[in-house]
């Protein structure tokens, strides 16, 4: 699963709109116009499809910042407490890593549980225990840290359309 069909389906499970979706990547520290939004959601069957001028490639780190912008849209800019610095974020490394992050981003902007993430992937038909979403919520290279593979994405982001779309 590429960057561009999480942001499809992360769209459709969330019901955003083209102007809706400009407006999280501003918030995430990107510019993105509402026509270069509708070139980033075309669906695309293959590699060879990105030769197409129509169509734009989401990158690791416009997927990041979108899911950073989308806390910020979902719960509002937190302001760092006095004596606080900002931890800097880690970049990006691998592709199983995006499907972690997708994970511990909308959990934190939809304000989700434990128990909420749970329901989500029972509604999609995918039974996950506490200790492997845990794994799979862990940083990476602690000793318990699980990848999320493109299933467990695939099915979350199932969950959330079928929680949030009825």
């Amino acid at each position: 699963m590429d960057n561009n069909d999480i942001l499809i389906r992360l769209r459709y499970a969330l019901e955003l709109k083209n102007k809706e979706m400009a407006e999280i990547f501003r918030l995430g520290g990107i510019e993105v116009s509402v026509p270069e939004v509708v070139k980033i959601l075309i669906k695309t069957y293959d590699e060879e499809d990105f030769e197409n001028e129509d169509q734009i490639k989401c990158t690791h780190s416009m997927l990041d910042s979108f899911l950073n912008g989308l806390i910020i849209y979902k719960r509002g800019k937190q302001e760092p407490k006095p004596g606080q610095a900002n931890p800097p974020e880690a970049p990006l490394k691998t592709s199983g890593n995006v499907n972690n992050l997708l994970l511990k981003k909308v959990k934190i902007a939809l304000a989700l549980t434990t128990e909420d993430m749970l329901d989500i992937f029972k509604q999609a038909g995918l039974r996950v225990s506490k200790a492997e979403l845990g794994a799979l919520l862990r940083k990476e290279g602690h000793k318990n840290y699980k990848e999320c593979g493109d299933n467990f994405a695939r099915n979350f982001l199932k969950g959330l359309a079928i929680r949030y779309r009825g």
